[in-house]
């Protein structure tokens, strides 16, 4: 592939830098970032390896940064992050042969209902609550599951752990985001594992967007730590109800006729 324009690159950068930021605190950073590569013609597959280069960067960074400041033991949800790299391993062997359509079909209807869920009640995630999982269940089928996931097709993977960590581990929203991040990191780093062998990987151009994902997502979580849950619920709302919005609005939606888009 020829060397995209200095440009480019440098838009590409930005667009890495606000995806780190938002993903930080609320997750679908891939909205902007994947938009952005496939705009400056990065064939698709490409596309979605590169994503998981740079996504590595915001979420490490991100992860880091929660953990300095006590949000998350790294040490300790490492057996997690690994479940999800061993998920989005196998999502992304599979890819080729687990049919998507469903999934597109499907996935918007579940983001918005994410969306409500947060939106609608007022003091969710404020605190800590009651667990309804044990930390060994949750971590042994919830999260691989949303590793597979990650690997098979990825939008909207940091509101699925957002509303697992919420709803199922019983975690209030700061501590969830913090949590988030460090599992999102294992299945990116599962999922381009799979991608770097199968040579679906531009270095350039994913190392350049990671700089930016890095110091988006330093900017981001450390927003998040100040702010607390008045940014975290209102982002993650709106993050869920945009990205729901956008795969509906793709062409490859199946319903997209019959929803008049």
């Amino acid at each position: 592939m020829a060397d995209l324009a200095l440009q480019l690159l440098l838009l590409l950068f930005l667009a890495g830098l606000l995806a780190g930021f938002i993903d930080s605190i609320a997750g679908g950073g891939g909205m902007i970032t994947l938009p952005a590569m496939l705009l400056a013609g990065i064939p698709p597959l490409q596309a979605l390896g590169t994503n998981k280069l740079q996504s590595l960067f915001g979420s490490a960074s991100a992860s880091w940064s929660y953990a300095r400041h006590g949000h998350v033991d790294l040490r300790g949800q490492l057996p997690m992050a690994l479940a999800a790299a061993a998920g989005a391993v196998l999502g992304a062997l599979l890819a080729t042969v687990v049919p998507g359509a469903w999934l597109r079909a499907v996935l918007p209807f579940l983001l918005i209902g994410i969306a409500l869920y947060f939106a609608l009640k007022p003091d969710i995630g404020a605190v800590d609550r009651h667990r309804r999982m044990s930390p060994r269940a949750f971590g042994l089928t919830f999260v691989p599951a949303i590793g597979f996931y990650d690997g098979v097709f990825g939008p909207g993977t940091g509101s699925f752990l957002m509303l697992g960590f919420v709803g199922l581990a019983g975690f209030g929203l700061l501590k969830a985001t913090a949590h988030t991040k460090f599992l999102n990191f294992g299945s990116n780093l599962g999922a381009f594992a799979v991608f770097a062998v199968t040579g679906s990987v531009l270095w350039k151009v994913g190392l350049l967007m990671g700089a930016g994902q890095f110091l988006g997502a330093q900017l981001g979580s450390r927003f998040a730590m100040r702010h607390g849950t008045r940014v975290i619920k209102p982002l993650l709302v709106t993050v869920s109800l945009l990205l729901a919005l956008k795969l509906l609005a793709d062409p490859a939606h199946p319903l997209r006729g019959w929803l008049g888009f």
